[in-house]
């Protein structure tokens, strides 16, 4: 199966592109920069076939997509600096890379065939509650406009193409670019004390689990709205620091506030990014490992770079 992969220089597109290759797939990567930019660790994917794209380009899409054809495309370009989205200066990027950039690959999609796959957030809901979210769950109530844009993704796709999976993470964390386990790592060497958000709950996202699940998804036709994250219970970002500090064998004391009390982010955050993931197993899907584990194979990991 040949399959091209948006946002390879990025946590997810990284690994994607490894576990195609692992797989025997052909792989074809893409991203702005003139040529890879990601982290050059001697995997498959720093060898792989690339493609510069401008995904906000519909020309560009269109024309890269019909040279390659692909059987299948996975859609991990995004805009995801949170924050950054909320500046006035910044949306028009966010919506012409989130939602325009989606619609081209989605109508290129449905134009040669080809199953696409899109990499979409719990932020497409409002986060209020204590229930899970249910993947086919349409009551969408972004708070902020990365999650409006992300939403409008989601719902470009669902006018544009047929054969599409739309898969919601949440707390990713990679070897690429920046997650909170590199940064409570970072300041774990500064700090003594850290105040850490403890009503915000959800579950951690481990790129090289989730890169399994989504080519395992990809290799079949059972196409819709999914959940995925790694397993082991909902939990806050205090807790996930707590852990994070344990392992790495830091002797740092974290300090739980309510999201009002850290009041640094400009972007609202949910505060339910519960995502129920039931909806793997009933479609006959190998969930992501326990959390807990995923962040003893990545610090690990990380340990050598």
């Amino acid at each position: 199966m040949k399959v091209f992969v948006t946002g390879v220089c990025g946590q997810l597109g990284h690994d994607v592109m490894n576990e195609l290759a692992k797989r025997g797939h052909e792989g074809v990567g893409s991203d702005i920069a003139p040529a890879y930019s990601g982290i050059q660790d001697g995997s498959a994917v720093c060898a792989m076939p690339y493609v510069q794209l401008d995904i906000t380009d519909e020309a560009a899409v269109r024309e890269a997509l019909e040279r390659v054809r692909p059987d299948a495309v996975i859609h991990c370009a995004a805009w995801t600096a949170v924050d950054a989205a909320e500046d006035e200066a910044n949306q028009p990027k966010v919506r012409a890379i989130n939602v325009d950039g989606t619609r081209h690959i989605a109508r290129a999609c449905q134009t040669l065939d080809c199953k696409m796959m899109y990499i979409s957030t719990d932020y497409v809901f409002d986060g209020q509650g204590t229930e899970p979210w249910q993947p086919d769950c349409k009551d969408y109530a972004p708070l902020n406009v990365y999650g409006e844009s992300k939403l409008g993704g989601e719902l470009a796709i669902h006018e544009a193409v047929k054969k599409f999976f739309i898969v919601r993470i949440a707390w990713v964390f990679g070897l690429n670019g920046n997650n909170f386990i590199k940064t409570m790592v970072k300041l774990g060497k500064t700090h003594d004390t850290l105040r850490v958000v403890n009503d915000q709950i959800g579950t951690p996202t481990y790129t090289l689990d989730l890169a399994r699940l989504l080519v395992d998804m990809i290799e079949t036709e059972k196409y819709g709205y999914y959940h995925a994250t790694n397993e082991g219970g909902y939990i806050s970002w205090a807790d996930f620091a707590m852990e994070i500090f344990r392992q790495s064998g830091q002797s740092v004391t974290v300090t739980p506030v309510t999201t009002a009390e850290y009041g640094l982010s400009k972007a609202a955050r949910p505060f339910n990014s519960r995502l129920d993931k039931r909806k793997l197993v009933e479609n006959g899907f190998e969930p992501l490992p326990d959390w807990k584990d995923a962040v003893r194979r990545y610090l690990a990991q990380i340990a050598f770079l």
